[in-house]
């Protein structure tokens, strides 16, 4: 018996991976709802993988039970996100003294920022609260110091995919998902 059923077909895999892209795109769209989106969309994908059914109306369930903890994570999330791109616009201006180290040191907080937000989107399950998700991703990341690399070079790909396309962002999202879900599966990751 296969481990991950819905993973035996390879062409069915991408194209549900693909398929919870533009369900995440969608259910992104007030921006603040993403750790909700990803947090479905994880658990769509498992379900998926798990030979399970998967359908859109399990999707939007997942969606409606993180979304009233998830707006208070995607709030904060972006509140920092613009905080840290603020420092870096006036790091970069040069009215700072050592500027180069602010900058540097603010990248890599805002790298480890996102890495530790979308592992806890992801490890989100209905009925655990969103503030305990958040409290045990950093500790679930300290004893897996690879899954959070990994997590940071999905992060960084989805980046660099979306940049050089913004159109690319609904495939990036799903691919980002699928190798959250991945990262956990695979490495054993406790959510």
């Amino acid at each position: 018996m296969l481990r991950w059923p819905g993973a035996a077909s390879k062409f069915a895999l991408l194209g549900e991976v693909l398929w919870v892209g533009i369900l995440v795109a969608v259910a992104s769209l007030p921006v603040v709802t993403w750790p909700a989106a990803f947090a479905a969309g994880a658990s769509h994908l498992r379900r998926f993988l798990r030979g399970e059914s998967a359908t859109v109306g399990q999707f939007v369930d997942d969606v409606r039970r993180a979304v009233p903890g998830g707006v208070v994570v995607g709030a904060a999330s972006l509140l920092v996100a613009l905080l840290i791109v603020l420092d870096l616009a006036i790091a970069r201006d040069g009215g700072l003294p050592g500027a180069t180290a602010v900058a540097a040191v603010l990248s890599v907080a805002a790298a480890a920022a996102a890495v530790l937000v979308v592992t806890a989107a992801v490890s989100w399950r209905p009925g655990r609260t969103w503030w305990a998700v958040v409290a045990s991703s950093p500790g679930r990341l300290a004893r897996d110091p690879f899954a959070a690399v990994m997590t940071a070079v999905a992060l960084g790909l989805a980046a660099v995919i979306t940049w050089q396309y913004a159109l690319l962002v609904v495939p990036a999202a799903g691919m980002l998902v699928f190798a959250m879900v991945a990262v956990q599966e695979s490495r054993g990751v406790p959510a």
